[in-house]
């Protein structure tokens, strides 16, 4: 508790789904609410170098999670957007902070960074093994040159720059746009509404035989405020649940959690993303004691259970996510 006690700490994305867990992680540890900045996108833009120069003054650590993300069909049509953002946003922040003198510098990348076949668990010694999956490489390896960064300040300027690997993150306070959404909330908004409506059958992209891994966001707010007070060195870390399944078995257990009774319809016409997603999280456990605790079919539930109670003719109002 007293290591957050006096801590001013910037979170970029603070007002968003993964970043709301964490400022409440961090007050739950200890942190004042007064010293916690969070920027809004609308007000800070961090593309522009002035407001990475502005958020990061007096700042003792900063997290940086803010990032234009989305599913496979938002990579496809934005691959230069989603280069470009995530790549300006977390260079030139971490040039601000190290210019500051910020006492640390936490990076969230992302499980997009590794190589399309990559051998299962990922293991982070694999990072840098191959090409990412082309259908979200702009945005994997935009993140994956903040831990280049990461790596190079610490030789040269000994900033203390750590750089975590979370995988897929899902629950309530999810993006449910379906534009932009990962694939748990784009399958519980479509089986909801499908059952609301009284449908008769749900698409569903891809085959069904690719398989990914998935972390409550409340385990991984855990997970990075653990590692922001524990971890010091410059090995990259990932931050994931160990568990694998694949699209096929999510859909299934969606189907039934949702009560929908209808026929599923899978466009394989549309692409699978990578064929498997499924981490080693040993170092975690190891390096600073972090392991995942919300059961997968609980999550789920609490999940769906949130939408539900937040849905109003199928909008659902989602946090400002420091999106560009």
């Amino acid at each position: 508790m007293a290591f957050w006690t006096d801590k001013k700490i910037l979170i970029t994305g603070g007002a968003g789904f993964f970043g709301t867990q964490v400022v409440r992680q961090l007050l739950k540890n200890g942190a004042c609410r007064e010293n916690i900045l969070v920027p809004r996108s609308r007000e800070t833009d961090l593309r522009e170098w002035e407001n990475c120069v502005n958020v990061v003054k007096n700042r003792d650590m900063v997290i940086h999670l803010a990032a234009k993300v989305g599913g496979i069909g938002y990579n496809q049509a934005y691959p230069a957007d989603l280069f470009y953002d995530n790549a300006i946003m977390g260079i030139q922040l971490m040039e601000a902070a190290r210019q500051e003198n910020v006492g640390k510098c936490v990076v969230a990348g992302t499980i997009c960074a590794y190589p399309r076949l990559t051998p299962v668990p990922f293991r982070e010694e694999n990072l840098w093994e191959g090409y990412p999956e082309e259908t979200n490489a702009p945005y994997g390896l935009a993140k994956k040159m903040l831990l280049v960064q990461s790596q190079a300040y610490r030789r040269q300027h000994g900033f203390n720059s750590i750089y975590l690997l979370p995988v897929n993150l899902y629950g309530p306070g999810d993006n449910f746009n379906p534009e932009s959404s990962h694939v748990i909330p784009a399958l519980i908004k479509k089986f909801t509404k499908a059952q609301q409506n009284g449908d008769q059958s749900v698409e569903v992209w891809g085959t069904g035989a690719a398989s990914r891994e998935f972390l409550y966001v409340d385990d991984a707010a855990r997970g990075l405020v653990l590692a922001a007070e524990r971890y010091n060195k410059p090995d990259p870390v990932n931050l994931g649940s160990g568990m694998e399944i694949t699209i096929r078995d999510l859909v299934i257990l969606i189907k039934e959690l949702t009560g929908y009774r209808g026929e599923v319809h899978w466009d394989t016409t549309k692409p699978d993303g990578q064929p498997r997603r499924c981490l080693d999280v040993s170092r975690a456990k190891r390096e600073f004691g972090f392991e995942a605790a919300m059961p997968f079919r609980e999550g789920l539930k609490k999940t769906i259970e949130w939408y539900l109670l937040h849905c109003n003719d199928g909008v659902v109002v989602i946090h400002d996510e420091n999106h560009c």
